[in-house]
């Protein structure tokens, strides 16, 4: 797949047969249209290609962060294993979000990055103040010679997935089971090991704690997941991992750490990918630290069972 992130590197192809989106999530109502685009694109004899942006329009336009589903690296990877021939990111500016709508289509879809054909959903919004819609781009179309495909909402046993309601079920519920369902893969983190308090250790359960890649990626509800650990030696390891405050230590900075089933190494430095396979419990506070270990035993068993039963 060619990857054309920043200005600098997009280059020109009348030939494309393009989606736009941010596609966050690159979720099974993604997918479909993504699935769709490369049938389109194989008719048409042109590279399928997906037009995203960097950061998301929303951070930009309202002012507030919107925790991502994915970095850039992360869609990146998935939609090459989607099978996709071209992935564009767009720098999201105000600059940008004050186009016109015939601004956005002719200038950026037409004259730099091209197309034939442009696939989008019935609803599809576009230029300054979302003013453009599936009519004026139909009018646009016929103007300067690309067809325009217009599909209805895609649906996930009968519910319309967004990448909205999947942030809601991670952040809010910790639901990283439902999550999984309606992304198509578990969902994951991925971070740098740094030395973090060594409590773990001295409970019998050493934790890596993760600096993250990217500080915009959203972490689920605190609590204790079942996980699954790609470590830098290649070997994919199960894990428990811990998101919260520690309470039971009364301390208020939030940490990203995970327990590596029947591993023991130094892995300070190295880079880990945590995929949440199931969530155990929420955060607590116990009377000591090893009213604490006592439940990290139980919860390591569980853990394993988890991981046994998905391998």
């Amino acid at each position: 797949m060619k990857c054309e992130i920043g200005w600098d590197n997009i280059t020109h192809n009348d030939a494309s047969v393009l989606t736009v989106g941010t596609f966050d999530g690159v979720h099974r109502g993604h997918q479909a249209i993504l699935s769709y685009l490369r049938n389109r694109a194989e008719e048409k004899s042109g590279p399928s290609t997906l037009i995203s942006f960097d950061p998301h329009p929303r951070t930009v336009v309202h002012g507030a962060e919107v925790p991502l589903l994915t970095t850039v690296s992360e869609r990146a990877r998935i939609l090459e294993d989607l099978g996709l021939d071209r992935f564009v990111v767009i720098p999201f500016s105000h600059e940008f979000a004050q186009r016109s709508a015939r601004d956005y289509i002719e200038a950026v879809l037409v004259d730099r990055i091209g197309l034939q054909e442009i696939t989008v959903g019935y609803d599809h919004r576009f230029g300054k103040d979302r003013a453009g819609d599936v009519a004026l781009l139909r009018e646009l179309g016929a103007e300067h010679g690309f067809a325009v495909d217009v599909i209805p909402p895609q649906e996930v046993d009968h519910d319309v997935v967004s990448s909205s309601s999947i942030r809601t079920l991670l952040a809010d519920e910790g639901a990283v089971e439902k999550a999984w369902e309606r992304l198509g893969r578990p969902y994951q983190l991925q971070g740098t090991v740094a030395r973090g308090e060594g409590r773990g250790r001295t409970l019998g359960f050493p934790t890596a704690n993760l600096v993250l890649h990217d500080a915009r990626k959203l972490v689920p509800r605190h609590g204790v997941y079942a996980t699954r650990v790609h470590g830098p030696d290649g070997q994919v390891h199960g894990g428990m991992m811990n998101i919260g405050r520690r309470p039971t230590f009364d301390e208020m900075d939030v940490t990203v750490e995970v327990h590596l089933l029947n591993f023991d190494g130094d892995l300070y430095g190295r880079r880990l990918s945590v995929q949440f396979l199931q969530r155990l419990r929420d955060e607590q506070k116990f009377d000591s630290a090893d009213a604490l270990a006592a439940q990290l035993s139980e919860d390591e068993q569980r853990c394993t069972a988890v991981v046994e039963a998905m391998a």
